[in-house]
């Protein structure tokens, strides 16, 4: 009994491995364990019995937490635009722009994923709309079957990391730190993740064309009456924006020193390419717009298209984006009018029901209840882990490892990355960020750096055989059997599992060297972060005690009493000689003696 009331913490983790191999749910799996160390750490005298009284004010702090209910509007803000058809819509039409050339069509997948993760959040939502519109198209125009599977699912991923992204809230929220620094931090790796894939695709088009065949020109219908494809129109209307942009980026400070009235002389990363592109997408919609209204004819079909299919989307995620980075909005105002926003483009494009409501708002409460079960499980695992020293024995044990900082980094992304094949990222982001986050900290690490480089690892919880999440979203659309396609009338072979994950082995790999990048260039995330203010305490002090009124001129600051009834105003008075200085008064006194 003394072994295990000495070493309670060790076999509670080992207790909670156990339940979770088993195949409990999770959340079910954390409260039992949680409560049922909690009666042997009383019962052995580890633990004291008011322990348990505190179960009920962490639940009720659950429930008062304004950050989490970021969660359910994002959620419902993606729910509403994907199931209102505006993934079928951006794939069409970006699938017809990109299809001439060879891995068009993967780009496009690449392309619309990022967007969707940027308004979903959630890779569920993200890969099966993807699998159901995009995976035919790709199987009909003869893509590599492995390729095409491995594009959805890791474009799919993409919502762990883009903002707003549902995980980064809840490791912010765990780590006690703000959710729009997350964002900020977590916006440059996005972007670069997105471009490894995209450089991927461009690979294989140029050394092995044959698994990314061009569209057939019978099947591009995006195009004018006079049969041209209209990308020039596109592209001068790209460049005008794209100049526009880069014109706001550059003058960016003069434009915020004009709008507060104060001089600012840098204005974060982060806050520049979000203003910045929000100017240049707004302006291509109102020329667009210009362009419908008085039918001057300047505009392409497809540029038109391209336009009024691609912005609005657009609009909407720079608009809640930049109201979080700008500090205008706190995460869960941004999430707010990120689902209003959503449901009034769905009634301007007449495809908001009240069917397609229902659904929505019934999956966005799914979540959110599975969400706070787990949390409430990983409160009560969480408090009785704490009362047994658990977190002392995670730290003691992370941080006696050789090498400092690089050897805790490593062994922490290799022990989040083989947990990921077992536990999704809620289960990561509840059971093992708590006890890691005290442990960076105090080895001096940026703990927004730090829930970054997690939230970047966590994505290979979707991707890893035999276990990873998206790839068994994606066997669920994909087809098993051999089916006759609708437009060639052609037999298509079904896509099998194995296919479906050696087609996510490449992608696992540039998540894996994102996470070394991260590791060997911080400023990958931290060049998105506001400068810290370092203070020097003395000179506050030295301008503090400049700013303080002189005794002499104003005796009335240094004697509180004065003006009041009863107070002595006489010089001679006791009260007077307290605001001197000691020493001249005691030194007077002698001086006294001595006459």
């Amino acid at each position: 009994m003394e072994f295990i009331a000495h070493n309670l913490a060790p076999i509670m983790f080992a207790g909670l491995i156990c339940f979770l191999l088993v195949g409990f749910p999770v959340a079910f799996s954390l409260g039992a364990c949680g409560l049922f160390f909690a009666f042997i750490g009383i019962e052995l005298n580890v633990l004291p019995e008011a322990l348990l009284q505190a179960v009920p004010l962490r639940i009720f702090g659950i429930m008062q937490n304004d950050t989490l209910l970021a969660i359910p509007f994002f959620t419902l803000m993606g729910l509403i635009l994907e199931r209102s058809g505006m993934a079928e819509d951006l794939l069409d039409t970006i699938g017809q722009l990109f299809g001439p050339i060879r891995g068009g069509l993967a780009l496009a997948v690449i392309f619309v994923g990022a967007l969707l993760a940027a308004t979903t959040g959630v890779v569920a939502a993200s890969v099966i709309s993807m699998g159901l519109i995009s995976l035919p198209i790709m199987l009909r125009y003869g893509y590599d079957r492995r390729l095409a599977a491995g594009v959805i699912a890791a474009s799919g991923t993409l919502a762990q990391i883009i903002p707003p992204s549902l995980v980064l809230i809840i490791i912010a929220d765990q780590m006690g730190r703000s959710v729009g620094d997350m964002y900020k931090g977590a916006f440059l790796p996005g972007l670069m993740l997105t471009g490894f894939y995209a450089g991927y695709v461009i690979l294989l088009a140029i050394f092995k064309p044959q698994s990314v065949p061009a569209i057939p020109p019978e099947a591009r219908t995006l195009r004018d009456e006079n049969g041209k494809s209209g990308v020039t129109s596109l592209l001068v209307l790209t460049g005008i924006c794209v100049a526009a942009s880069m014109y706001v980026a550059k003058n960016m400070a003069a434009l915020h020193t004009w709008w507060s009235g104060e001089v600012v002389e840098r204005v974060a990363l982060d806050e520049t390419i979000v203003v910045a592109m929000c100017f240049g997408v707004a302006l291509a919609f109102v020329v667009a717009s210009v362009n419908k209204i008085t039918r001057l004819g300047l505009l392409s079909k497809a540029a038109e298209r391209v336009t009024f299919v691609l912005i609005p989307p657009l609009l909407l995620i720079f608009l809640v984006l930049g109201t979080i980075f700008l500090g205008v909005a706190t995460p869960t105002e941004g999430g707010a009018m990120g689902a209003l926003g959503a449901g009034i483009m769905a009634i301007i494009r007449g495809r908001l029901s009240f069917s397609l409501l229902k659904q929505a708002v019934t999956t966005t409460t799914k979540l959110s209840c599975f969400v706070v079960f787990i949390l409430v499980g990983a409160t009560m695992f969480g408090l009785t882990f704490q009362g047994v020293d658990g977190p002392l024995w995670v730290e003691h044990l992370l941080t006696g490892l050789p090498g400092g900082q690089l050897g805790f980094l490593i062994v922490v992304n290799i022990m989040v990355f083989f947990l990921a094949f077992f536990l999704d990222f809620f289960e990561l982001s509840f059971i093992v960020v708590p006890l890691l986050a005290p442990v960076a900290n105090k080895l001096g690490i940026d703990l927004i750096w730090f829930g970054v480089l997690l939230a970047i690892n966590m994505q290979t919880s979707f991707m890893h055989p035999p276990f990873g999440f998206a790839l068994f979203y994606l066997r669920s659309v994909a087809p098993a059997k051999e089916y006759m396609d609708k437009v060639t009338k052609k037999m298509i072979a079904p896509v099998t599992t194995p296919q479906i994950y050696w087609g996510a082995i490449p992608f696992l790999c540039i998540q894996l060297l994102m996470v070394a990048l991260v590791i060997a260039f911080p400023g990958i995330v931290s060049s998105g972060l506001d400068e810290k203010q370092v203070y020097d305490l003395d000179k506050v002090r030295m301008e503090m005690e400049a700013t303080m009124p002189d005794a002499a001129g104003a005796p009335e600051a240094t004697d509180p009493t004065a003006g009041m009834e009863g107070a002595s105003s006489a010089p001679g008075d006791a009260a007077a000689p307290a605001a001197d200085d000691p020493l001249k008064a005691l030194q007077d006194s002698m001086g006294n003696e001595k006459k």
